[in-house]
């Protein structure tokens, strides 16, 4: 693996990291406000956070090199916006009529939706991520499902999402080697901020003291969860397969599983976050998949020696 693979792949990991932690303050915040309150919020704020960050780091550094990128960079950002807006809506009022582990399970199915969709953009994926895709899938499914696997509007509604998620990795996927990826995060959000807001504006009527009360879980979201980790996600995305990509930010249900855990055992949380034993077999499979991903591909194919010796 390349420095620059190896990088990448830290970006994304951190990405899941931040999500899996986020978990708390996104459950949390529903205490205080409806869905598109939250999510409309939240993305302004990491909107905010990037161009915060772009004007700290940009300005006066250009050395009068014209910006080369312009329209790409809006088409690619509205796109993205688009996808994360749809998937993340679906995601929040489904989970509303389902339970959070088959929520969990269900989303997490874009590990093998990825390659499908590959195939059809022309994306070679080897027998080996296949494996991994579905060692993946099998591992969530120990981890998340609690209960019998049966369909209900919560779960079409996430079924969707996950659908939609597919669709924002294959967006992010065609769009990176062309435009600059912290800018493009800053405009999806801008993007997801405005529409969720509108509509929160016209079905939930929100109120100064619900984000006042909510503030915490809000900024969390916002400036990690949006700003940061959505950031490394599209920036980390570049060069590496798309599928590979969706393996490593699966790891946020595992963060997610095992930093509820920890939080329970020191006192933090005052649910019982326990893990049982099928759980952390789903947590060792799913870890075993994106390892198992990101070893050298020479080490599974049997090459011919041509040294002249018999």
């Amino acid at each position: 693996m390349s420095r620059k693979s190896a990088r990448n792949s830290f970006y994304l990991f951190m990405a899941a990291a931040i999500w899996g932690m986020a978990f708390v303050s996104q459950s949390k915040g529903m205490e205080y406000m409806g869905p598109f309150t939250f999510n409309g919020v939240r993305s302004l704020i990491g909107s905010a956070a990037i161009a915060l960050y772009l004007l700290l780091t940009r300005m006066g550094k250009s050395g009068g090199k014209e910006y080369k990128h312009g329209w790409m960079d809006i088409k690619a950002g509205i796109l993205c916006g688009l996808a994360l807006t749809a998937a993340s809506t679906m995601q929040q009022f489904g989970i509303q009529y389902t339970t959070v582990g088959k929520a969990g399970f269900i989303t997490t199915l874009y590990i093998i939706f990825v390659p499908i969709a590959g195939i059809f953009f022309k994306k070679k994926v080897s027998s080996l991520v296949w494996i991994a895709a579905a060692m993946a899938a099998a591992g969530m499914y120990l981890l998340c499902m609690t209960e019998s696997l049966s369909l209900s509007v919560g779960d079409a509604l996430v079924f969707a999402c996950a659908i939609l998620f597919t669709a924002h990795i294959m967006i992010i996927d065609h769009y990176t080697p062309k435009t600059d990826g912290v800018l493009v995060s800053c405009i999806q959000f801008l993007f997801c901020g405005v529409v969720c807001t509108g509509c929160a504006f016209v079905w939930e009527a929100p109120k100064l003291s619900q984000l006042t009360g909510g503030l915490g879980t809000l900024l969390y979201a916002g400036v990690m969860s949006c700003g940061i980790a959505y950031t490394l996600q599209i920036v980390g995305q570049k060069g590496v397969n798309p599928t590979i990509a969706a393996l490593i930010l699966s790891l946020e249900s595992v963060v997610a599983t095992v930093t509820g855990f920890l939080a329970y055992k020191i006192g933090f949380l005052k649910t019982d976050q326990s893990m049982t034993a099928r759980q952390i077999a789903g947590c060792v499979i799913v870890f075993a998949a994106v390892i198992l991903v990101q070893l050298p591909g020479e080490w599974f194919t049997r090459k011919k020696k041509s040294d002249g010796h018999t």
